[in-house]
């Protein structure tokens, strides 16, 4: 299995494609860096994980409603959030290769390799470079950027351009020539629509506001697949709260956060990380992090952004978004979670897609063990052989059950080529129509995960497979600790 273990992420990639789960955008024009399309199969897992996320968020609270901002909106709001002018990465070019890079990567990748065998001149290092950053010292920046004598690895040369900042947001023009921005995140539609969600709910403090939606981020180091997109979705919610429960409630969401994730996969693939270098919005934070095959990294963030985004609107649109309750009148803190979904994604699909020896007939079987409330097909129906009218009984049963669960009808392979294919995309369940279902009104059905076959009526079809893949017992399991 090493050679499995070296080569795994490649596979993983070539395996969403070639079963429909991811495909490179604009592919047959060369593709677009960083932009990828959602296949058939890829799509129902998506909406499969959204429609988990939204119905724990906003079923399973009471005091949680949703919306759908648009991704287009007004300037202002950009400015207010600080956007415009903070939300920035360093870039330096090489004037040789023509290429661009943020030079604080490049220093941390230099010195982890070349100081790797001299802890303590690498922490002396990082610790400048992170003081640099915290200061907004680009000189300084720039000088240790030089003492360290990095060369570009395409040109190999140092002439560098000077280190300076790149807004990452997107420009787009309107009819009036005036700039518009494609939203960097979901979050701010949240905040602008504050009272009016209040106000037509008759919402009292606290409860949230939920979001699912596309953000747009100007990545200079897009990569690592669905990792780093420069269109990607999240799933958002922001809890607005009494400021004197800021601690209560943001130690409640990271805790409430963390069990969610570990319903859906090994306790020993996600972590807890609590910052170090806060957010200039945040008073409190941490990330969820996720082992993904390239390592831990972020996957969530719950963040205590106080009344950061509230207060600056309401200074900058001179409408009032504060609260009058008990006698009282604050603007709210808010606790933000916020989840990349096109992560949850490749996490899920990279903790599901298992390669298997199978002892009996020394054979390999490649199988996407996805949670199967998430499948996105959650039962195949199969004729055994492709005659003697066993694939109209099949086409019969799979069209009496269609309208209540999301199945696929295949006739085109042998039994065991079909067995295969749907191990491959993760269907659960098959049921196979066989020469016993003409006389016993019985099926052949088989597990994805055991391999084992059993022969159940026609009838308990349905049931079984709302059973087995429905949402309703996890919705269940996740309702006891929330």
């Amino acid at each position: 299995m090493k050679e499995w273990n070296d080569h795994f992420f490649d596979f993983l990639v070539s395996h969403a494609k070639v079963y429909g789960f991811i495909f490179p955008s604009s592919e047959i024009y060369g593709g677009l860096n960083a932009v990828y399309d959602y296949g058939p199969y890829g799509i129902e897992l998506k909406n499969n994980i959204k429609e988990f996320w939204w119905k724990t968020m906003t079923i399973l609270h009471e005091n949680i409603v949703g919306i759908d901002s648009s991704i287009l909106m007004r300037n202002d709001i950009w400015n207010a959030s600080g956007h415009v002018n903070e939300f920035n990465e360093l870039l330096i070019d090489n004037k040789d290769s023509k290429k661009r890079y943020r030079p604080d990567l490049l220093i941390k990748e230099h010195v982890e390799k070349k100081f790797s065998n001299h802890p303590k001149k690498k922490e002396d290092i990082l610790f400048r470079l992170s003081q640099s950053l915290k200061k907004k010292d680009l000189l300084d920046l720039k000088i240790l950027f030089d003492e360290l004598n990095i060369f570009d690895s395409i040109s190999k040369t140092k002439n560098w351009t000077e280190i300076r900042h790149f807004n990452m947001m997107f420009k787009i023009k309107n009819e009036n020539k005036k700039d518009l921005y494609l939203r960097p995140e979901t979050a701010q539609g949240i905040f602008c629509n504050f009272h009016n969600v209040k106000k037509s709910t008759r919402m009292k403090i606290p409860f949230g506001i939920a979001q699912i939606g596309k953000s747009f981020r100007n990545e200079i180091f897009a990569r690592k697949f669905l990792f780093r997109m420069r269109e990607f979705e999240q799933m958002e919610m922001q809890f607005f709260i009494l400021p004197e429960e800021e601690k209560r409630w943001y130690e409640y969401w990271k805790n409430v956060r963390l069990k969610w994730h570990l319903i859906l996969g090994d306790k020993k693939n996600y972590k807890l990380r609590n910052h170090d270098h806060l957010a200039h919005y945040a008073s409190l934070g941490a990330d969820i992090e996720y082992h993904f095959p390239f390592g831990f990294q972020e996957i969530e963030g719950i963040h205590s952004r106080r009344d950061f985004d509230l207060k600056k609107h309401e200074f900058f649109s001179k409408k009032k978004l504060r609260v009058f309750e008990s006698k009282k009148n604050y603007i709210p803190y808010v606790i933000e979670t916020s989840l990349g979904l096109d992560r949850l994604f490749l996490a899920i699909f990279s903790s599901s897609l298992k390669k298997e020896e199978l002892v009996e007939n020394r054979t390999i079987r490649i199988v996407l063990k996805l949670p199967s409330y998430l499948s996105p097909v959650k039962g195949a129906i199969l004729p055994l052989v492709g005659k003697d009218g066993l694939p109209e009984i099949a086409k019969k049963i799979f069209d009496e059950f269609k309208m209540n669960h999301k199945l696929i009808y295949d006739q085109k392979e042998s039994i065991g080529k079909l067995y295969r294919r749907q191990d491959a995309i993760g269907t659960p369940l098959c049921f196979t129509v066989d020469y016993k279902t003409i006389e016993t009104d019985t099926v052949t059905m088989r597990c994805r995960d055991s391999m084992k076959q059993k022969r159940i009526h026609i009838k308990n079809i349905s049931r079984i497979i709302e059973n087995e893949t429905g949402l309703e017992k996890i919705l269940k399991k996740l309702s006891d600790f929330i």
